[in-house]
């Protein structure tokens, strides 16, 4: 196919990029070159953000910058550049935060307007190209930002610079400032209080926390999952299930292909916004992983091995990693893939429909716009007795079926695969591989973990240090961002505990020491985003929200006290500690925005336990250890004497010997698996 236009995007690699490389606008990528060219001819520059599975990102581009004579306004009045979100997401967390500032509300697309030194002034999300929704039209927006710059260009200037100040020293959105007092972070009524605040937000009827929009919020689920746990609170415990249930009986879970929709447009989870992103899996494979440990349920289970299945088909790079996303559209609509029309479903199944349509919950008129989006029914004995069959024939028929529908589906055109290789991402799937390898016992996704840690080493690190965040045609590119770091320590941590291998240790020992050099600072407490190498941003953003991801500096708090225990580091435990006790507040007020900040402080309230093992025959036990649920574990397996704290005075004479300790203080325990777990159940009281 060729093309009228082509712009300076043509040369990127980014596929969001790529996408706009044909608009009529003169898209640049965010350079130094785009950045001198804004001030040698004195214009405003317009930052459009966003990502390649983004429907209104899309709606956007067909409406307004393939329009002509949008484009020529585009064109004679700015420098315009556009960023995938994804590639630079330092720039649009600082961006973002600027015009959640200057409107109340955030998203993507996000256009946001710069001084030509890049400080912003005026900025949105979504603007359609005519006035509607309560919203001004996009060529409104360009006419009056022209108008404002030509006209009042000191009160411009003015209010960006007061702007960026207060993003510079009020880095926590909410206006509340950190506090200086230290009190006890892990407090019983300061765990109860986070508890009851998502509580208070909970749905009771569909699960999950909040209204529609509904995100999986797999923080929060987390906490409810560990505390009700452990604090044998019933209810609370019950919602962290029933809200898995929920989303895997939903419409939000692909229920022919497995894996997860980023998010629901309803309360009940039926409608999801269908693009797939590789975090959201990975988070709530490891998710699903630790409420299998506790329940065993076998829907989990299902779900855990269909998830990973999606992941392993649809976004593993035949070159190593994983793609960062599938798009929610494809042949221009949205879920388009997914959906089917009562008649099609019928014709794939033949004598199959009725037991299908029936489990599916497939109808004439459709759940959505005339057609059906594909849920689970929650009562199988209840169909298969309407049917006169056995649970276990329903079930046969019902997977016949499935195989069918997955098979016609695979004819349909797909939606685009965002081919970006993320570095947090991949190491939030590669803990999610080794939690479901725990969970289940599965080898196999061990050694997927493995060959994942291997090929990130590859793709993200020169001489041992984490250099780049994203690889996108064997290409790597950009600066590492915290988060980077954050997770694959994280990951590190985990795969040491599922293999016994000491040198994933070592690694995150030096990934540790490259963020204390690279990201931190001597005179504050918590990490920066960015590195003190770069120098293409307006400033140094400190990011403590956990959103659709951790934030980095919520797990370099987990990754320093835990690897502080590893190497006795009294530094690095006294700084978790520390930062614990400056964000609890915040933590304890808006628990929804610190998740894993929550998770932390709690397994910290329930007494963090280091278990070692010791002995040639110590491997042999594992296993049976890791599948049962006991996060505020530290655990280190030797079948050898090694150069570790923990394993220092330690017995290897006998086939195996375990002892479990609380600041190093130990004491040997039972050497059957049995005996262990049920010595670390006794431990666990609140």
């Amino acid at each position: 196919m060729s093309h009228a236009k082509t712009n300076d995007l043509i040369h990127e690699s980014s596929p969001y990029l790529l996408q706009h490389a044909h608009n009529p606008v003169h898209w640049m990528p965010w350079s130094e070159r785009a950045l001198l060219l804004a001030q040698q001819q004195d214009k405003p520059i317009l930052v459009s953000i966003g990502y390649a599975a983004c429907h209104w990102c899309h709606v956007m581009e067909r409406e307004s910058f393939e329009d002509h004579q949008v484009a020529a306004l585009m064109n004679e009045h700015f420098i315009n550049i556009k960023i995938d979100r994804e590639e630079r997401p330092d720039l649009d967390h600082i961006y973002m935060d600027a015009v959640q500032l200057m409107t109340g509300s955030g998203g993507w697309p996000l256009n946001v307007f710069l001084t030509p030194e890049g400080k912003p002034f005026f900025g949105g999300t979504y603007f359609p190209p005519r006035r509607m929704y309560q919203r001004l039209s996009w060529t409104e927006v360009i006419e009056s930002v022209h108008n404002i710059w030509h006209e009042r260009r000191k009160e411009v200037m003015e209010q960006a610079d007061k702007l960026v100040n207060h993003m510079q020293t009020n880095p926590l959105l909410f206006g509340s400032s950190l506090s200086k007092e230290r009190i006890n972070p892990f407090a019983h009524e300061h765990m109860q209080k986070m508890m009851q605040q998502l509580m208070a937000n909970a749905d009771q009827q569909w699960g999950g926390i909040g209204k529609a929009p509904k995100f999986p919020q797999t923080f929060s689920l987390q906490y409810l999952l560990m505390y009700g746990h452990f604090m044998k609170d019933t209810a609370t415990f019950k919602h962290a299930l029933h809200s898995l249930e929920s989303m895997i009986r939903g419409g939000i879970y692909d229920q022919l292909g497995g894996g997860f929709a980023r998010y629901s447009t309803d309360d009940e989870w039926l409608v999801p916004h269908f693009e797939k992103m590789l975090y959201d899996n990975a988070l709530l494979i490891s998710l699903m992983s630790e409420a299998f440990m506790i329940t065993g349920d076998p829907l989990l289970k299902q779900a855990i091995q269909q998830t990973i299945s999606f992941c392993e088909r649809e976004l593993k790079s035949p070159n190593g990693g994983y793609f960062a996303a599938l798009d929610a559209d494809s042949e221009g609509e949205e879920g388009k893939f997914y959906v089917w029309d009562y008649n099609e479903f019928s014709i794939v199944l033949g004598e199959l429909q009725p037991y299908c349509a029936d489990y599916f919950g497939v109808t004439k008129d459709g759940n959505w716009e005339g057609n059906n989006i594909l849920t689970r029914h929650p009562n199988v004995d209840q169909l298969a007795k309407k049917h006169e069959l056995s649970a276990e024939q329903f079930m046969s028929l019902v997977d016949k079926g499935r195989q069918l529908l997955f098979s016609e589906r695979s004819k349909r055109i797909r939606p685009a695969t965002d081919h970006k290789i993320i570095a947090a991402w991949n190491a939030l799937y590669l803990t999610a591989l080794c939690k479901a390898s725990m969970a289940l016992k599965d080898t196999e996704y061990l050694q997927l973990a493995v060959q994942l840690h291997d090929q990130m080493i590859a793709r993200f690190l020169v001489e041992e240090k984490m250099i780049y965040h994203v690889s996108t045609n064997n290409q790597s590119l950009h600066a590492a961002c915290l988060d980077d770091l954050a997770c694959f320590i994280q990951s590190l941590i985990v795969l040491q505990e599922s293999t016994s291998d000491m040198s994933y240790l070592e690694t995150a020992r030096k990934l540790i020491d490259q963020a204390l050099m690279d990201f931190g600072d001597d005179a504050a407490l918590f990490f920066y985003y960015t590195s003190q190498t770069q120098t293409d941003l307006i400033y140094r953003k400190t990011d403590f929200n956990d959103g659709a991801i951790p934030s980095g500096n919520s797990l370099m708090a987990e990754n320093l006290y835990y690897l502080s225990v590893v190497f006795d580091n009294t530094l690095w435990r006294e700084r978790a500690m520390a930062m614990w006790s400056e964000i609890h507040k915040l933590a304890t007020k808006y628990p929804a925005s610190f998740g894993i900040w929550a998770t932390s402080m709690l397994k910290q309230r329930l007494k963090v336990k280091e278990l070692v093992l010791t002995g040639h025959e110590a491997k042999s036990i594992l296993s049976d250890i890791l599948a049962h649920y006991f996060p505020q574990k530290i655990i280190q397996t030797a079948t050898e004497p090694l150069n570790y704290p923990l394993l220092q005075g330690k017995s290897f004479q006998d086939p195996i010997t375990a002892y479990i300790c609380e600041d190093y203080a130990c004491q040997k325990t039972g050497s059957t698996s049995q005996d262990i777990i049920q010595a670390l159940d006794e431990l666990s009281t609140y």
